[in-house]
Parts: structure tokens; C-alpha cells; sequence
């Protein structure tokens, strides 16, 4: 593991050389199978493209994040995505406040697409349903999927991140 750990401790390396790296360190010369390694880089994002809030689990907090995530996506230039994203924002958090359980935290990632993400304390999973028509509630997050180009559920130790992507050629 130590000889591992030196073939990956080089960051400035692309990863074609981390994988030569890693195999003349501790595969053996002569393997007696086949040797998949896969590597990927990643890269974080400027702290600038990052919104974040916490809120209490209060609904009429939510009117309070709609306002400031339309904010932050006129500081971004991405007006054309706000009618969306105040939407699954809006039916995020109500989800998180009626289902869940608090802090609740709400974050707006600014990448080559828009995610809104809204964690709260419950490992409760989400359920996409169809309300029917008499049905009072029940659409959000049906409506979340309908408008985001992709959505999920990552789970935490303690709780959980319902996630939305917009895209924003789309938008």
C-alpha cells in the first residue's frame, strides 16, 4: 500500500502516467492475468460558482431560498434557467420540509450545467409517483423529473442529497 500510495502521490501527472506509475510499481512482471487499472482526473469548482443556504425545516423559509437562488442566477447570467430552477428548488425544499428532517441545506452548483442540490438529516427515499387528478398533492417531484435533465438521490451518513440537473442549452 505504501508503494501505492508513492505512484499516486504525483497530482502534476496525467493519467496515462499515473497508470505506468502504478503498474511498474506493483504489478508483478509477469501477471498471470489481466490487469485493468482505470484513473480518472477531477476538478474542483471555483468556490465562486458554489450558492449554498441552510435553513430550518420552517415552509416559509421557502419563498426566502426561491428569492435568493434567482438572485444568484442573475449574478451568473443564467436568467433563462431561473423559471426552472426556482421550481425544482422550490419543490425540493417543501419536500425536504414535509418528508424530512432538518438542517436543511440548499446548494446551486455552476458548471456546464445547473444542479440544485437539497440535503436534509432523513435517509427517507423519494418516491416518484403520478398524483391523480383529485389528488391534493404528490407532484413535485414528478414535475422536478419532468423539468430537470437528470435527477437523484445521494445517500450521506446522516441523511441524504435529492439532486436536479438544468441544462442550460436547454435553458
Amino acid at each position: 500500500l505504501d508503494q501505492l500510495r508513492g505512484a499516486l502521490a504525483h497530482p502534476e501527472h496525467t493519467p496515462e502516467q499515473t497508470c505506468q506509475a502504478v503498474l511498474e510499481t506493483v504489478a508483478p512482471a509477469h501477471p498471470s492475468d489481466d490487469i485493468a487499472l482505470l484513473v480518472a482526473r477531477t476538478h474542483a469548482l471555483d468556490p465562486q460558482r458554489i450558492a449554498a443556504w441552510d435553513l430550518p425545516a420552517d415552509p416559509a423559509r421557502v419563498s426566502e431560498v426561491r428569492a435568493a437562488a434567482l438572485r444568484q442566477l442573475a449574478d451568473w447570467g443564467l436568467d433563462e434557467a431561473a423559471f426552472a430552477a426556482e421550481l425544482m428548488l422550490s419543490e425540493l425544499v417543501t419536500n425536504a420540509i414535509r418528508h424530512g428532517a432538518g438542517p436543511i441545506r440548499v446548494r446551486l452548483l455552476h458548471d456546464r450545467t445547473l444542479i440544485c442540490e437539497v440535503s436534509d438529516a432523513s435517509n427517507t427515499a423519494p418516491h416518484l409517483r403520478r398524483a391523480a387528478s383529485t389528488d391534493e398533492g404528490g407532484r413535485g417531484l414528478f414535475l422536478v423529473a419532468q423539468l430537470a435533465q437528470s435527477w437523484g438521490t445521494r445517500y450521506l451518513t446522516e441523511g441524504k442529497v435529492i439532486w436536479a440537473e438544468c441544462g442550460l442549452d436547454a435553458a
